[in-house]
């Protein structure tokens, strides 16, 4: 494709019959007055050249610095940037993403969290929820804390590295993005008080404890202690939902789960409650999540391995590849959902969950551990009412 370039001409003489070696510089004849007079004339002549074709000897020195100045500027720019990230490498990631353990249980190796009572855990997870949004900045990072090496002792390295570097790049960008946004622009309103100069008042000095709401500028926007206790709400709850969630699912089973939940929700089938359609719905729902990862997984794989030629592929044909992906992954995701349908009406089931009996293979029974458990969350709920009262 021809680029456009502006080639200024400096002192430049308009000779009759001058030639040019280079084909695309534009020629312009002679006048009959310019030869008295040596007419010194500032041009911006625009011509179409190749970029293929090398530059005229006047510009070689200024081309060259040019070339030496965008390739310094290529070295500090990311590579994603320019093209580093292409469909195969999302892909790839997607595949990766999708192979570690999300939400799935992992039975090896067995730590403490494993032998805790499914109910003791949904109390727990209860109290992760109500507590960062209750207490104080510090309480709220200390649980965050407290979840980040409960999670490092409990899984495996493959597991809480993944797992912790996902949650916690959300829950930073939660907080970068309230911080800054909660009350980071400035008032456009101005006082319509004057100054104290102004009313002969003397002015009241400033606190002498070094109180400041501003706590951080930058450019247009600030960091205010409003912001700070908006960000770090929202971002400790979101961290502490997540990685709590994950850490029940992998150290408990759906059959436990779904028998905590039935025990806790029993008392709610004497006003009408459709408790077992719940129980059911949760269990299935705990069971098919394992599928939709390895579907997602899978279906990215197939596509890495068939080593399609991304280069020679337009933009449109591109996007169709990704939109047939997502297609193929609902279709075996309802393939899937209906062959467990299948299944469960021949063994019996007829849309009453009331008649047809749910075994969850699994005995629940208090133990110390338990006690242990719910001892160290009535600790933690005084404590986080202590440190409120001294905030």
């Amino acid at each position: 494709m021809a680029a456009v370039q502006l080639r200024p001409f400096h002192s430049l003489a308009l000779p009759a019959a001058r030639t040019s070696t280079n084909p695309n510089w534009l020629h312009l004849p002679a006048k009959p007055r310019a030869g008295s007079r040596s007419a010194r004339l500032a041009l911006l002549v625009c011509s179409a050249s190749n970029p293929a074709t090398p530059a005229a000897p006047s510009t070689s020195s200024s081309s060259g610095d040019k070339n030496g100045a965008a390739a310094r500027w290529a070295a500090w720019i990311p590579r994603a940037a320019v093209g580093g990230v292409g469909p195969e490498q999302v892909l790839r990631l997607i595949s990766g993403a999708a192979a570690t353990p999300i939400c799935q249980f992992v039975d090896s190796p067995r730590t403490f969290l494993h032998s805790v009572d499914p109910r003791v855990k949904l109390v727990w997870l209860l109290a992760l929820v109500v507590l960062p949004a209750r207490s104080n900045i510090y309480m709220r990072f200390g649980l965050v804390a407290g979840l980040a090496l409960l999670s490092m002792w409990v899984l495996p390295n493959h597991v809480w590295k993944d797992q912790l570097g996902r949650v916690t790049l959300l829950s930073g960008i939660i907080f970068i993005m309230l911080g800054f946004g909660a009350d980071g622009a400035p008032s456009l309103l101005q006082t319509r008080t004057p100054p104290p100069s102004v009313l002969g008042v003397p002015n009241i000095p400033c606190s002498l404890s070094g109180y400041s709401y501003t706590i951080m500028k930058l450019g247009p926007l600030q960091f205010t202690r409003k912001g700070l206790a908006v960000a770090s709400t929202s971002a400790c709850l979101s961290f502490a939902i997540f990685q709590s969630a994950s850490l029940c699912l992998t150290t408990t089973t759906p059959e436990q789960l779904a028998s905590a939940l039935w025990w806790f929700m029993i008392p709610l089938k004497l006003i009408g409650v459709p408790v077992p359609e719940i129980v059911l719905t949760l269990l299935l729902s705990l069971r098919f999540i394992n599928l939709v990862f390895d579907e997602v997984r899978n279906s990215a794989l197939a596509i890495v391995t068939r080593r399609i030629d991304w280069k020679n592929l337009a933009t449109m044909e591109t996007i169709d590849i990704f939109f047939n992906y997502v297609q193929r992954i609902f279709k075996n995701i309802f393939d899937h959902a209906e062959q467990v349908s299948k299944a469960m009406i021949a063994r019996g089931y007829r849309g009453d969950p009331n008649n047809h009996k749910i075994y969850f293979l699994t005995e629940s029974s208090f133990r110390i551990v338990d006690a242990f458990s719910l001892l160290c969350l009535f600790a933690l709920m005084g404590l986080a009412s202590f440190s409120d009262r001294l905030a």
